[in-house]
């Protein structure tokens, strides 16, 4: 356990956590996906979470392998059951548990597995009046704190400013043009999330809504196409939002070498400097093609981490062939150290970081 002492990120972290390995504040700095609908003490990712210190864990609803087969949800009373089972693997219940749980076509906890399943989409809740969304967003923030859910991937703050974009305007995911608007409907989503003790994130920085690819699929450049405009809502919700998840967008006017999960202009430069924000930085799913067809994991890894990234995102789900354990993902970290390709600093900052936001859990 650490001290609970207020000092400034990074400031006198080797004496308030003297104590922790280095093992144990990489593992912090680790979100991972798994196969399973229980987590029984003798389960992999049960033990991982207890060997390795694992800051949190991704559920998801569709299972890539057998989808005839629920990956991680499959009832009410059994994801219950999960995150309790998962809570009681680490040390102090303060497992980040994630779903993305934005309301439309994105929402993990769905109607057919006893849920309410019925969220409008960001674009349809603009059209409602503030008290109707207060207790929309209210209600999912309630379904999801007695599914033992604290952390949702959400809200979306990319502008809806490019009509051919498939990811977000083509999914109603953005709440509309104006950056002003589009940070007053999701500072209403985080203090309806926090009603209910549920951490967000405000994604996918430093702006999905002018893109016309999937980073899912592969590499997108949205260097002709994205405005600065695109920034103004972090700006404007930094002192609020709880973590920023960055996108894998590649715009060669901010970095022309990497994609802004993996840069240092982007994360440390732009989001951290430039905009003010301390908090804890995520990254998207880091096996998306935009970043697995172009990079080794050893790459993506001191890439991610130099760039002032916090929490890295392994989801597992989108290709079966190619799930990556937690030992292999702290192995490398840990080499990478080894190397002084990273430092035992920056992985100090990330852990301490990390530990700031759980204590609002």
């Amino acid at each position: 356990m650490f001290k609970k002492i207020v000092v400034g990120l990074g400031v006198c972290s080797t004496v308030l956590f003297a104590d922790v390995s280095l093992e144990q504040k990489i593992g912090q700095m680790l979100m991972v996906g798994f196969h399973g609908t229980s987590a029984k003490p003798n389960s992999r990712i049960c033990q991982d979470i207890r060997r390795y210190n694992l800051g949190g864990v991704i559920l998801f609803d569709f299972n890539p392998v057998d989808r005839s087969k629920p990956k991680n949800i499959a009832t009410k009373n059994q994801l219950a059951g999960l995150t309790k089972q998962l809570q009681a693997c680490g040390k102090n219940g303060k497992l980040l548990i994630a779903v993305d749980q934005e309301g439309g076509r994105v929402q993990r906890l769905k109607n057919k597995y006893g849920f309410y399943g019925k969220f409008p989409k960001a674009s349809d809740v603009v059209k409602m009046d503030q008290s109707q969304i207060k207790k929309t967003y209210t209600k999912m923030s309630r379904e999801l704190k007695i599914a033992g859910i604290n952390y949702n991937l959400a809200p979306v703050v990319d502008l809806d400013i490019n009509s051919k974009n498939h990811v977000i305007h083509g999914l109603g995911r953005s709440f509309g043009k104006d950056p002003e608007a589009v940070a007053t409907y999701a500072s209403m989503f985080i203090d309806a999330m926090h009603r209910n003790g549920v951490l967000t994130s405000l994604k996918h920085f430093p702006g999905h809504g002018s893109s016309v690819g999937d980073t899912h699929k592969g590499f997108v450049d949205v260097t002709h196409l994205w405005t600065k405009a695109e920034l103004e809502p972090y700006r404007l919700l930094k002192d609020k939002a709880d973590t920023v998840m960055v996108a894998h967008v590649f715009n060669k006017n901010i970095d022309a070498i990497y994609p802004a999960t993996l840069s240092a202009k982007t994360v440390d430069g732009l989001l951290r400097k430039k905009l003010g924000f301390k908090g804890v930085v995520i990254t998207d799913d880091l096996q998306m093609g935009a970043i697995s067809q172009k990079y080794n994991l050893k790459s993506v890894l001191q890439l991610a981490i130099n760039a002032g990234d916090d929490i890295l995102l392994f989801g597992n789900q989108l290709d079966p062939k190619k799930t990556v354990s937690s030992k292999e993902l702290v192995d490398t970290i840990k080499a990478l150290v080894k190397e002084g390709k990273v430092s035992r600093k920056r992985i100090g900052i990330a852990y301490e970081r990390i530990q700031h936001l759980k204590e609002r859990l």
